[in-house]
């Protein structure tokens, strides 16, 4: 494997208030876009694809046990999907790992015209668009 591009991306780390729930969700996800499990400890795992990887974390050290994407911080995470079919497919599947369709009212195109994504959050509050850039808008 190429040493990576200085400046790419190398790891995201989410501190999760439970473990199990987040590898429902989290886990299934990355999975179904090609992530691997990489890593396996008491209290966390982590996926990788590619030089990088998401780490999820039962921490003793969290402060709450929700996360809150409005405050300060992690607002949501953006993955590339396929196309407009991966996009419709995922956020079907997804209600049975944990995770609610976000604006169902514009969904597919919550992001605006010409903007096919999914918006997805889970029961700890984190979000994650999945994202199919060459889609055209429905007619």
């Amino acid at each position: 494997m190429s040493r990576p591009r200085a400046g790419t991306l190398h790891h995201v780390e989410l501190w999760v208030p439970d473990l199990d729930r987040a590898v429902v969700s989290f886990g299934w996800l990355l999975e179904a876009l090609g992530h691997t499990l990489h890593q396996e400890w008491d209290g966390g795992r982590s996926w990788l694809l590619g030089t990088a990887y998401l780490v999820v974390e039962q921490s003793p050290a969290l402060t709450s046990d929700r996360h809150e994407r409005c405050r300060p911080g992690l607002n949501h995470l953006a993955f590339h999907v396929e196309d407009r079919t991966a996009v419709d497919a995922l956020a079907t599947e997804a209600v049975h790992h944990g995770w609610h369709l976000m604006f169902a009212d514009r969904h597919p195109h919550a992001g605006g015209a010409g903007h096919c994504a999914a918006y997805l959050e889970n029961d700890d509050g984190f979000e994650v668009e999945l994202v199919a850039i060459d889609a055209a808008p429905d007619a």
